[in-house]
């Protein structure tokens, strides 16, 4: 966040050094609110821009096999321009390299999932997709495997056929 800060007001100086630039060119004809004005258009072009560009930052470096599932778009009326194209502050990504399943239960299969969001910290957790049953058991505390490998003490949620996490986990 500091980061992002520190890039919103270099860009405010230097859209305003180019203002102060074009204006001694041309002869200081340009009126005086241009310098500030630029200032501002830059500063607020780079925080557009550091929004709309921040999931493909965050993205970039993860492996292959990260599958991203879910995105959150969202429009606020204090930034107008989300109603043009909505911003994503939030994601959920399977991770698949930590993809397990048993054989004596095949429809299940045990994941990582990813919790990401903008100015949040990003969280990891075991969760358990039961693929034919269209359900998840989140992997916390009171949650044992048993001997034939299923789970004891799990909280089931029922999932929708088309939840895009479900098929995530399950695709593969």
């Amino acid at each position: 966040m500091l980061l992002e800060f520190i890039a919103i007001i270099a860009a405010g100086f230097g859209m305003g050094g180019v203002a102060l630039m074009l204006n001694f060119i041309v002869g200081k004809r340009l009126p005086g609110w241009a310098m500030p004005a630029s200032a501002g258009v830059g500063m607020l072009a780079m925080a557009v821009w550091l929004e709309y560009s921040w999931l493909d930052r965050v993205t970039a470096n993860y492996p292959q096999e990260v599958e991203i599932a879910s995105t959150n778009e969202v429009r606020a009326w204090y930034r107008p321009w989300t109603y043009v194209a909505p911003q994503v502050n939030r994601l959920i990504a399977i991770d698949h390299r930590f993809d397990r399943r048993n054989p004596a239960h095949p429809d299940q299969v045990l994941t990582q999932v990813l919790l990401v969001g903008r100015w949040e910290p990003a969280r990891q957790f075991g969760v358990v997709f039961d693929c034919a049953g269209r359900r998840r058991a989140d992997l916390i505390d009171q949650v044992r495997f048993a001997d034939d490998g299923s789970l004891d003490n799990a909280h089931w949620r029922v999932l929708r056929e088309d939840d895009p996490v479900l098929r995530a986990a399950c695709g593969r």
